[in-house]
């Protein structure tokens, strides 16, 4: 098991970008609840963040792709405005055990 990161790093309605064995990786904490995805817009295939640990809209309510300005949900990846609408961001399986995300095998 990968240990991503210890919850307390992300705050809650926070982001936060990781590079894992040569993957790019960035969680959400949203609602009380963590989401992870592949750092990659499944547009251009370019990574999202504005700046570190920047991948959410201004409002926090959705991520947004730096590049094109697409919006995706957060709970599901799903696109919902932008030039990829209806495609996903690619979810990354992990769990929470204890206090740690750990990305699953």
């Amino acid at each position: 098991m990968t240990v991503l990161c210890h919850i307390g790093d992300i705050p809650e309605s926070g982001s936060k970008g990781f590079e894992i064995e040569g993957r790019a990786l960035f969680a959400v904490h949203h609602q009380g609840q963590f989401f992870v995805y592949e750092n990659r817009c499944p547009h251009r295939g370019v990574q999202l963040e504005w700046l570190p640990d920047q991948f959410l809209d201004y409002e926090r309510n959705f991520i947004q792709c730096a590049t094109h300005g697409a919006l995706f949900k957060i709970d599901d990846g799903q696109c919902i405005a932008g030039p990829c609408n209806g495609k996903h961001l690619a979810a990354v399986p992990f769990q929470r055990v204890g206090d740690e995300l750990v990305l699953s095998a």
